[in-house]
């Protein structure tokens, strides 16, 4: 763990990279997109370390574990040392699913 005690959800989510900006975890969060153990986070909710998050992304849902607090976004390459990805292998063979599905522009 780090010296930090608690992080906010949304600022934690953009830290690690998991959404582009911000306002996109806080959105995700907001529309009910984002459980910590199982239940809805509100944006504000503090993250203290070692919880389970669950990240609805249509069509994939993502489980992530929190290894390590953050507040600033570091490097992708840094930024996964923070979470471990639990997501099932079922799930991510939906987003491949899905892409195979679209139509080309």
């Amino acid at each position: 763990m780090t010296d930090i005690p608690a992080v906010r959800i949304d600022k934690y989510l953009w830290a690690v990279r998991i959404f582009k900006s911000r306002s996109q975890a806080s959105d995700a969060c907001r529309r009910g997109r984002i459980l910590v153990d199982g239940i809805p986070a509100r944006p504000s909710r503090t993250l203290h370390g070692n919880e389970i998050l669950t990240v609805r992304k249509p069509p994939v849902n993502y489980t992530y574990k929190v290894v390590s607090l953050i507040e600033n976004r570091v490097a992708a390459k840094l930024a996964v040392t923070h979470f471990d990805d639990l997501t099932p292998e079922n799930e991510k063979i939906k987003l491949i699913q899905f892409d195979f599905n679209k139509e080309p522009n």
